[in-house]
């Protein structure tokens, strides 16, 4: 029982090396992982678009009130 541990362990230690991984070559996969986009992104231009959208319709409606303000007097 106390050998099987040992192995267990010295097995467990040989899987854990530390090598670094090997460095990637392949220029198509160097491409491949810049075109990659998080999952968020699209969530986050959507989110850009709306507060665009807010500041023009804040400008428009502060033009329109301008203009009420330029007519009343």
């Amino acid at each position: 029982m106390k050998t099987a541990i040992a192995v267990l362990c010295l097995l467990t230690l040989g899987a854990c090396s530390h090598k670094p991984p090997a460095p990637q070559s392949d220029p198509s996969a160097a491409s491949t992982q810049a075109q990659v986009s998080a999952p968020w992104d699209a969530l986050k231009q959507d989110e850009q678009r709306a507060k665009d959208v807010s500041k023009a319709a804040a400008k428009q409606a502060a033009d329109e009130d301008k203009q009420i303000q330029a007519q009343t007097q």
